[in-house]
């Protein structure tokens, strides 16, 4: 297979790769459709030159059925990541709260608890949570590094007497 027929099929089949992601692909990772689109074209190319494709149906059903599975796949992996993320920004949002972090709360429970906070002590958590580092999070408030990790540990204070004692389902 020659470069010039493959991106006569691209071109032609772009429109129902793109719906394919477009119905599959959670709307919060809409911001990975040129990498799925990218990975489908390329398990294309490379069953094509292995020549897997029976010719049984349409290259473009064929395509759809690629970038359907490459959209799952894609949900998966950056579900687990966003998972990943979210218990590691907990653990380190929760660095030390030992009382409130052994009653196992879920992620729902800490934001609730979070937006109990004075604003000040809030803002800096819940950047925090979202996976924000301390210096992005100091450009974004525009504050000093140390005011963000003293309003951290205040915060973090906070929600140890606030919630420490209390159980937690």
């Amino acid at each position: 297979m020659d470069e010039k027929i493959f991106t006569d099929i691209i071109e032609e089949t772009r429109p129902v790769v793109l719906g394919a992601i477009g119905r599959h692909l959670y709307p919060r990772f809409y911001h990975a459709i040129d990498d799925v689109a990218q990975e489908t074209y390329m398990r294309a190319y490379r069953s094509l030159m292995r020549k897997n494709f029976r010719g049984d149906s349409k290259i473009s059903t064929w395509l759809y059925t690629i970038a359907r599975n490459e959209s799952l796949r894609m949900n998966s992996k950056l579900s687990r990541e966003e998972e990943k993320l979210m218990l590691s920004s907990e653990m380190l949002l929760l660095e030390g709260a030992t009382d409130i972090s052994e009653n196992s709360l879920s992620a729902e429970e800490l934001r609730e608890m979070i937006k109990g906070l004075p604003l000040i002590y809030r803002e800096v958590l819940e950047l925090a949570s979202a996976g924000l580092t301390e210096k992005e999070i100091s450009r974004q408030l525009n504050i000093k590094s140390g005011t963000v990790k003293s309003r951290a540990s205040r915060g973090r204070e906070i929600l140890r007497k606030t919630y420490g004692g209390q159980e937690h389902e």
